[in-house]
């Protein structure tokens, strides 16, 4: 009896951990574990008998290793502690931190929803995450990453330090928030770190922690930041060099411009291609005064002043191709067409008044085009006052917000005139202005883009128009489902103030005739939801400065 049992046991002394998880692994009909099997029992139960025995094994033969000495003491943190309520809040918003979507009630709150609110509005008061939650806020932050800016800075120093001590939050000592709070320990101004700490985490980063320090870097200093992209430039994948280039577009400089140069010749098309934009976007470069000549070889005013003229590139040379312009059109654009929107895309938008008689841009974009290059015209202008933030040419091309919105049934050029692109060059007030004209004039189905350029909280009139539009698709038994986009941005953007306002709106309507089947529940219920999101938001903030 003893020999038989105490057999396996000891031919399963000498198997391998490593020989037992592969047979596990790949499972023990591909496999034959290197154990041995008792009667009337089968090989699976054998494996799992054998690993059973080797953890014990592996276990007791640990022996006795010296204490590690403590961490060193957690840094102190200057910053005010939460008001008692809103520490609550906080907590309340992490326990239920998950992906944001409805959860419970269809007229409750979306509280994962609030939580990027919470936190910068927390950060803009200047205080300090409770310690005890200081675990589950870098929990929170792993992971949704729209959330670790602002966590970490609600985090400060005492996050980072315990980041340390968990290998799960490491993320945290890589991408640390930029501007507000504490800096990283691995970036300048941090305190701890220095040039070859940056430069270390340049060269061993994942590639988002790259963009993230380049982006950073760039804002601090823009010649440091190019200097970093610069030293690995030529080594980089393609893939890789596109988004480095691309993150240079917020804290574009003059001094960029040799570097961009050399990047118009780089193997990647996609790279010329947008070393070309950023190069459009630096009016005085001399890739804009290349293109401007072109330009100016191609359109004109007329004798009498009455119309513009177009001449169109007839080939698309190898200076052109150098610069960036793409010698073939997509799918139904013809090439001259194509080849004259790069041109006047890329040329410094105040060469055109300087050509057509110190004509302003609303008067330029006024006049009558020739031979129906109408479309393509405007088209690159409006493509040209986004790249050079023009708010003169921005507001021309908009046009008045009581226009016909643009559909995708009109010609492919004037497609291109994106009203939510070209209001970025506005002011945030100009902006929320226009689109609550916007939509006094045409309702919320052409919106939700607009809606989403504008600044948080939507400033008056805009909130109103919201609201206002709102009520009229609710009394007049629209699809309720089509607002869903809408109702969702409102709940985020609307200024609490509203509240009371929409109070009102959460009865049970009577639904019109014709009215889509259940209109008036979902209209009620959203509503109710909408109400209830606002109060909160406005109680979070009452919490926080202690109102």
């Amino acid at each position: 009896m003893t020999s038989t049992s105490t057999a396996p046991a000891a031919e399963s002394a000498h198997v391998s951990w490593d020989d037992l998880v592969a047979a596990a692994l790949l499972g023990t009909e591909r496999r034959t574990p290197p154990v041995a099997v008792r009667p009337g029992q089968d090989t699976p139960a054998a494996l799992l008998d054998a690993a059973a025995l080797s953890t014990v094994r592996r276990r007791a033969g640990l022996r006795p290793a010296p204490a590690r000495p403590g961490p060193a003491p957690a840094p102190e943190d200057p910053r005010p502690p939460l008001p008692p309520a809103a520490r609550s809040r906080l907590a309340m918003l992490l326990a239920d931190r998950s992906a944001p979507g409805r959860s419970g009630p269809r007229s409750a709150p979306d509280l994962a929803e609030l939580l990027p609110q919470w936190l910068a509005l927390a950060n803009q008061h200047g205080y300090r995450a409770p310690d005890a939650l200081l675990p589950t806020l870098l929990d929170a932050a792993r992971a949704r990453t729209d959330l670790r800016p602002e966590a970490l800075t609600l985090g400060g120093p005492r996050a980072l330090w315990l980041a340390r001590l968990n290998p799960d939050w490491k993320f945290a000592l890589r991408g640390g928030p930029p501007g507000r709070g504490t800096a990283p320990a691995s970036e300048p101004g941090g305190g701890a770190a220095d040039d070859a700490d940056v430069r270390r985490q340049w060269e061993e980063g994942l590639f988002a922690e790259r963009v993230s320090l380049l982006a950073r870097t760039r804002h601090r200093d823009p010649a440091a930041g190019l200097a970093l992209l610069d030293g690995t430039w030529s080594a980089e994948r393609a893939e890789d060099r596109l988004m480095f280039l691309d993150s240079l577009r917020d804290d574009l400089v003059p001094s960029d411009e040799p570097f961009l140069e050399q990047a118009l010749s780089d193997r990647s098309r996609n790279v010329r291609a947008t070393a070309a934009e950023l190069l459009a976007a630096l009016p005085g470069s001399a890739f804009a005064a290349r293109m401007a000549e072109r330009s100016a070889a191609c359109i004109s005013l007329s004798p009498d002043g009455g119309q513009i003229t177009v001449d169109a590139p007839v080939q698309c040379d190898s200076g052109m191709q150098r610069d960036g312009v793409v010698p073939k059109p997509p799918s139904g654009r013809g090439e001259r067409s194509w080849w004259l929107s790069q041109l006047v895309e890329a040329t410094p938008l105040g060469c055109w008044s300087e050509w057509f008689g110190g004509l302003d841009a609303d008067r330029i974009v006024a006049l009558p085009v020739a031979d129906g290059w109408k479309g393509d015209l405007h088209a690159a202008w409006c493509r040209a006052a986004v790249r050079q933030r023009s708010a003169q040419w921005s507001r021309a091309l908009l046009g008045t917000p009581g226009a016909p919105p643009i559909t995708a049934g009109e010609p492919a050029p004037a497609v291109w005139r994106d009203p939510a692109k070209l209001l970025s060059a506005l002011s945030p007030a100009e902006r929320a202005q226009w689109v609550a004209d916007f939509i006094a004039s045409h309702g919320l189905s052409d919106a939700f883009r607009l809606l989403g350029v504008c600044a948080v909280p939507w400033a008056e009139p805009l909130g109103g128009a919201v609201v206002d539009a709102l009520d009229i698709a609710r009394d007049a038994g629209s699809y309720p489902w089509s607002f869903s986009g809408i109702m969702g941005l409102a709940e985020r953007c609307l200024d609490p103030a509203q509240a009371d306002r929409l109070e009102v709106l959460t009865a049970l309507p009577d639904e019109p005739e014709g009215a889509a089947p259940g209109a008036g529940g979902y209209w009620s219920e959203a509503f109710q939801r909408l109400v209830g999101t606002l109060r909160l938001r406005a109680a979070m903030r009452s919490e926080l400065t202690g109102g």
